[in-house]
């Protein structure tokens, strides 16, 4: 038993640091965020053209989109001028090729943009730079999601432990004491367990990355 609970506190400590510390996925969510913001600002300062306002409605309905379809169960943002992706597997919603098509086609018309001074210029070169790194972050998100924990070690894991627990439960002494403490190690046991998987897969279960940055980029698009 102390042998168990030791494998699941080394097993819990690295997935609690993945979940919300310096260059993780929480962390990255804020940065993902704050490469919208950026992108935005830019393409409002140079707001001379069509194809920035262009530029800015696809990204804006993308972050509408990616909020909506990423936290199913949170309200969704208000207005109807972005895509209803229906939500299946998370790591799907994350890929989803509508809103890779969204960036795509934003990062064509920041290409587009035919800028006529130093100023216009710059504000080009910072935007395409900010797309690049946005879309970057995208897939960095996307990979995480999945969650470095194989599902064969889970099963081995789960495996072991109820061998452990059967074994205990076989050589213990019949009374309802050790009835109770087996019970309650097992239930101690198999909430380290969920917790250790819910960690590992950070945008879905109870325990997930929260969506405000993301809803403070959209707020801050549509001032």
């Amino acid at each position: 038993m102390t042998f168990a609970a030791l494998v699941l506190g080394l097993l819990t400590a690295p997935r609690k640091t993945i979940f919300d510390t310096t260059d993780t996925t929480n962390n990255n969510v804020r940065s993902y965020a704050t490469s919208i913001i950026e992108l935005d600002r830019a393409m409002r300062d140079y707001a001379t053209t069509a194809a920035s306002s262009i530029t800015r409605a696809l990204l804006r309905a993308y972050t509408a989109a990616a909020i909506a379809s990423t936290w199913p169960r949170k309200p969704r943002p208000p207005g109807n001028d972005y895509p209803n992706i229906e939500p299946s597997r998370k790591d799907e919603d994350l890929a989803s090729s509508t809103l890779g098509a969204m960036l795509s086609r934003g990062q064509h018309e920041v290409r587009m943009l035919q800028p006529h001074d130093a100023y216009h210029h710059a504000l080009v070169a910072e935007s395409a730079a900010r797309f690049e790194q946005l879309i970057a972050l995208r897939w960095k998100l996307i990979e995480e999601a999945h969650g470095p924990i194989s599902y064969p070690f889970d099963r081995i894991l789960v495996g072991w432990l109820l061998i452990i627990f059967l074994c205990f439960g076989l050589i213990a002494p019949r009374n309802a004491l050790s009835l109770v403490t087996i019970m309650l190690g097992a239930l101690s046991i198999a909430s380290a367990v969920l917790v250790i998987l819910d960690l590992d897969t950070p945008f879905t279960g109870p325990i997930m990355i929260g969506s405000q940055p993301m809803r403070d980029a959209l707020a801050y698009q549509s001032r």
